[in-house]
């Protein structure tokens, strides 16, 4: 406005000064013509300001490109972003580096970095963020362009662009350092707990030894008691049994590779309370198991972990309770699809200042060079890694119960590695 304003103000002192003495034809078609040069001039300053203010949006754009993928590229984190046909769109350079392909090779490609055994657990974390629900820090696998297969911790988003098309963001870290420390502190923890069996093992072993020598040193003599053939079957029922211990102890020690399948619940307790019973015996603890029902009841879980999570929980309450003390094991159904293990002990309990603080990393109320303090931090990430859950019911001087939550397993169509 201001620039048509100047110009008709100028236009009007031109023509007071110059042609104030023309006719009517002529001031008509200077009228005209000024109405032209106004309108060509609006036309060539509304064309420049367009294009200037073009420029500048263009330049911005460019300059926001750079900053989003400049920030894209600096996330520690492998980014994929992919559509419902699961066809990549968009990475980063972490997940480049991390994969092993090429930004050719992932855009526009079928996630190659998911193994064909994870594709169903994939279309169900899908489903979950359609319905609103973000899948965050979960452990799978992932896998390199070699075919290697590693594990990640892994968050699925739902993300839309402007035009509303559904996409969905994957974060993934490498956490294969962290599963390893994980497996070295669970192998520590479970090598500190036999450390602390050693009085109890021994006591355990020594009277079917004992009593195997006795037996050895009357056959030298010919003291029988009754035939050879009953005095050689005691020898080898006692030889079976220490065999069998040691061969307990054995697989209790040994780290394996962590694999989830289904397991029986009664059966891994009944195994660990086995392997503790010279602990228990030594204190002279009376332990009962309640496992009505539960037969042939199993869980999707890795045995190796199964069995040091029970191992961890049951040992706790060993060391809790006196000479002569009790721990009750029960296990049964909890709520829908989900199965229940109470661990009580008539122990000491736990003070109310002290219980919010008993999965923290080396946290420990017992004297110096008893504990770790990582059983029950283990324990809970354990249990989390499973879907399940820890809580303790405690007082001083009235035991402690803990209990444990796990879902069940169910037998589906997918065959044995199908889940509930």
């Amino acid at each position: 406005m201001s620039v048509v304003a100047l110009v008709l103000a100028l236009w009007e002192l031109i023509e007071n000064r110059f042609f104030r003495h023309l006719d009517y034809v002529t001031l008509h078609y200077l009228y005209i013509t000024r109405g032209i040069a106004v309108s060509m001039l609006l036309a060539f300053w509304a064309a420049w300001f367009v294009l200037r203010e073009r420029k500048e949006k263009e330049q911005q754009l460019r300059l926001s490109s750079q900053r989003y993928r400049a920030i894209l590229d600096s996330s520690p984190s492998a980014i994929l972003l992919f559509d419902q046909s699961l066809c990549i769109c968009e990475c980063n350079a972490a997940a480049e580096h991390l994969y092993g392909y090429t930004p050719g090779e992932l855009l526009g490609a079928f996630m190659p970095t998911v193994p064909p055994e994870r594709a169903t657990e994939l279309q169900e974390l899908m489903s979950q963020v359609r319905l609103g629900t973000p899948a965050l820090e979960v452990e799978t696998q992932r896998r390199t362009k070699t075919g290697q297969c590693f594990d990640v911790q892994l968050s699925l988003l739902p993300f839309r662009d402007p035009g509303q098309q559904e996409y969905f963001l994957e974060v993934t870290n490498d956490i294969r350092e962290r599963v390893r420390l994980r497996q070295t502190l669970l192998q520590i923890e479970k090598l500190t707990t036999m450390g602390q069996m050693a009085a109890g093992t021994a006591h355990h072993l020594n009277t079917p030894l004992a009593s195997m020598l006795l037996r050895l040193g009357m056959m030298r003599e010919g003291k029988y008691e009754g035939s050879l053939q009953a005095d050689l079957e005691r020898l080898e029922s006692s030889m079976l049994f220490c065999q069998h211990f040691v061969q307990q102890l054995l697989r209790f020690s040994r780290a394996g590779q962590w694999q989830k399948q289904p397991e029986t619940v009664a059966a891994t307790l009944q195994a660990v309370t086995g392997f503790l019973s010279p602990q228990l015996m030594a204190k002279r603890i009376r332990l009962s198991l309640d496992l009505d029902g539960m037969n042939g009841v199993r869980v999707l879980a890795d045995r190796n972990q199964l069995e040091a999570l029970f191992l961890i929980l049951l040992s706790n309450a060993a060391d809790a309770v006196g000479p002569d003390g009790s721990i009750r094991v029960r296990c049964g159904p909890s709520r829908e699809q989900h199965i229940e293990v109470q661990i009580a002990d008539d122990g000491c309990g736990i003070e109310s200042e002290v219980l919010p603080h008993i999965f923290e990393p080396f946290f420990t109320t017992k004297p110096p060079g008893t504990g770790t303090g990582l059983g029950l931090a283990i324990a809970s990430n354990i249990l989390q890694n499973h879907g399940g859950s820890v809580r303790f019911d405690s007082a001083p001087h009235r035991g402690t119960t803990a209990i444990v939550e796990l879902p069940l397993w169910q037998e589906t169509g997918a065959g044995p590695g199908g889940k509930s």
